[in-house]
């Protein structure tokens, strides 16, 4: 694409790939992000803002965000600190999808039961700073120096499979469900850091002029997040019974109390958190609420 075609437009960096992929494309769709990516190509222009999307590895975008042009972008936390770019970007965003863990993992039959035991062992891993960081805190402890301390090795893909097939004693890597590590016959025995995707920005803004853009565009993906997390949840009940029932139901800020007919009454609309509906709608039977109703929503901003 000719760059003249990209000069002056918000670029958005999204993973072209893996597991974070089809995530950010369902969260653009529901920003009402609307573009047509062709096939190959890794950017593509935004229909209906002034934006253009680049689609790159998601361990590369911290990197394009925070020292080249590209103003914001979707990542995992742990690419970020795997980068060293803390300094260069700000996380504005948790984006509540793509949690995993960074985690020790050794055979599950092997005779290691701390990380202690790995001192001056071999680790294989796709994040070598994380892993170095952590190691070489633990050979600082154990008094290692020189080659007999941890030998870190990086492997770009089936890290799971390397202490099978003799190439470590352990390994460090990401752990979402954990079904993979246990039919690799591993198990954890550290956490190293917890991790989602996260929405990103320059720590140090590169074009003034799109900074509302950005804003609102953070806002739309704000929303996006909140109505997936949340519900509307709305009742009748006893005025004597309202500050009861409003500690079940405090909504994100505060809920919302209307008078009724019946001047004994009130109703109340609240936003709760989805994983929670049904603890609460039990609750707010027990203190006496009637009518409880739950609605969806389909976006929002907060």
């Amino acid at each position: 694409m000719d760059p003249n075609v990209l000069r002056g437009r918000l670029l958005l960096a999204i993973p072209k790939k893996g597991r974070l992929h089809e995530r950010c494309i369902e969260l653009l769709n529901g920003a009402d992000i609307q573009f047509h990516r062709p096939n190959r190509l890794d950017v593509c222009l935004v229909q209906n803002h002034h934006i253009a999307l680049v689609f790159l590895p998601a361990a590369d975008i911290p990197s394009f965000v925070g020292k080249g042009n590209v103003d914001m972008g979707i990542t995992g936390h742990d690419v970020i600190l795997e980068a060293e770019m803390e300094s260069f970007v700000t996380e504005t965003l948790r984006l509540s999808f793509g949690k995993c863990a960074l985690q020790v993992q050794v055979p599950e039959a092997g005779p290691v039961q701390s990380v202690e035991a790995l001192a001056g062992k071999r680790i294989v891993t796709s994040f070598e700073v994380l892993a170095g960081r952590f190691f070489a805190d633990i050979d600082d402890r154990a008094g290692l120096v020189g080659d007999t301390r941890t030998s870190i090795e990086y492997v770009g893909g089936s890290v799971e499979a390397a202490c099978a097939l003799g190439l470590a004693d352990a390994i460090v890597d990401l752990v979402e469900s954990g079904e993979t590590m246990r039919a690799a016959g591993l198990r954890p025995i550290a956490t190293l850091l917890q991790s989602e995707a996260v929405l990103i920005r320059s720590t140090t803004p590169k074009h003034a002029h799109i900074t509302p853009l950005i804003d609102k565009i953070t806002a739309r993906i704000a929303g996006v997040i909140a109505a997936r997390k949340y519900i509307v949840c709305q009742y009748n009940v006893l005025r004597s019974k309202l500050s009861t029932a409003t500690a079940v139901t405090p909504g994100r800020r505060a809920p919302t109390i209307s008078p009724l007919e019946d001047p004994e009454w009130v109703a109340v609309s609240s936003m709760v958190e989805r994983s929670k509906m049904a603890d609460v709608m039990d609750q707010l039977v027990s203190v006496g609420a009637e009518d409880i109703l739950i609605f969806n929503l389909d976006n929002s901003r907060v």
